[in-house]
């Protein structure tokens, strides 16, 4: 069994559901959960709010938060985990921001920097990296630790 077999095992055990807001990683976790047979039993959607606007309109960040913390902060990746949580009606929500490069812009975040977090059960978990990766290891990586920090916690 892979771990997003284990994943879905876990939470179909446990009824319980799962969501995701995703930016940076373009809908990668939504793909890698639902290419297992079984994903829909648990799996209710991932919103790619890959811009500020989605952000905004369909998660209900609000512009001046985002402007205060930036798009790419620990903040931001708790907001969005929390409102996807709520948009979606699941159990557990995780939510991705980063920039997985290859550029930094003026006044963003430095290529490989990425914020996950976790909103289950009244409690938010941070998952933050510093990556010196290729883009798409990146996206990568960023959906494989959530993978592992689910499993962990669901374990417990």
């Amino acid at each position: 069994m892979n771990k997003v077999e284990q994943l879905i095992d876990l939470l179909a055990k446990k009824e319980l559901t799962l969501g995701a807001a995703e930016s940076f990683t373009g809908g990668l976790f939504g793909k890698t959960i639902t290419d297992v047979s079984g994903a829909s039993k648990v799996f209710k959607g991932s919103i790619v709010s890959y811009s500020k606007e989605v952000k905004v309109n369909v998660l209900g960040l609000d512009e001046a938060f985002l402007d205060e913390n930036g798009i790419v902060s620990w903040p931001t990746a708790q907001a969005m985990a929390v409102a996807a949580k709520k948009v979606l009606n699941t159990d557990i929500a995780v939510s991705f921001t980063g920039n997985a490069g290859p550029e930094q812009l003026p006044g963003e975040a430095k290529v490989g920097e990425v914020y996950m977090a976790i909103v289950y059960a009244e409690k938010v978990w941070a998952i933050p990296l510093k990556l010196e990766l290729e883009r798409k290891e990146v996206r990568e990586v960023a959906v494989n630790s959530v993978i592992d920090a689910l499993i962990s916690i669901l374990s417990r």
